[in-house]
């Protein structure tokens, strides 16, 4: 007689698929009060799961709660740039950590090979090891990783193109880009 195999369940989190599209879209959605819900929920789910927590998940936490406080206008601006420079140097550290080898890979070629903007790993460098940068372009590289996250995690997630971009998202974000560049007295 054979036995009859269960599927595997997966203990996880969050309530359910809809708790779980529910957070993305506050993470994503701009509006900071929102935002603050769907990161409440998301530390909930921290304390239930703990280091298992999906490693995008937190560091999306992490930048959209930079964002937050930055939106709310409490912090100077130095405060921001440690703020957003701890997010950023943990997003590049823990996401490069999984593709290290027994024998060390350089930050940017493991970035190359999970599609992140050198740029991006040559910002944690500075923020680990130089002279603090600006916060335009803490504020510019906490963008692009959150697009990545979006992109490259939260969207699979999805199991479609469901948060497809349309043309004028685009075009709306290659503006941004553009405006990144502005000096940082600017933004400010």
């Amino acid at each position: 007689r054979r036995k009859r195999l269960m599927p595997l369940r997966t203990v996880v989190a969050w309530r359910g698929r809809a708790e779980w599209d529910q957070v993305m879209v506050g993470l994503y959605c701009g509006d900071s009060r929102l935002q603050q819900d769907a990161l409440d929920r998301v530390s909930a789910w921290k304390s239930r799961y703990g280091p298992k927590m999906p490693l995008a998940v937190d560091s999306t936490a992490e930048l959209i709660r930079c964002k937050v406080l930055d939106s709310s206008g409490r912090l100077k601006s130095h405060e921001l740039i440690l703020s957003y420079g701890l997010a950023l140097v943990r997003f590049v550290n823990l996401i490069t950590e999984r593709k290290q080898k027994t024998v060390s890979i350089p930050l940017r070629q493991l970035a190359r090979e999970v599609d992140i903007p050198v740029w991006v790993v040559d910002l944690r460098h500075e923020l680990t090891h130089g002279k603090l940068p600006r916060l335009a372009l803490c504020r510019k590289g906490c963008d692009v990783v959150l697009e990545w996250l979006r992109k490259m995690y939260w969207n699979r997630q999805l199991g479609n193109n469901l948060c497809e971009e349309d043309e004028n998202e685009e075009e709306e974000q290659e503006e941004v880009e553009a405006n990144a560049d502005l000096d940082g007295d600017a933004w400010e």
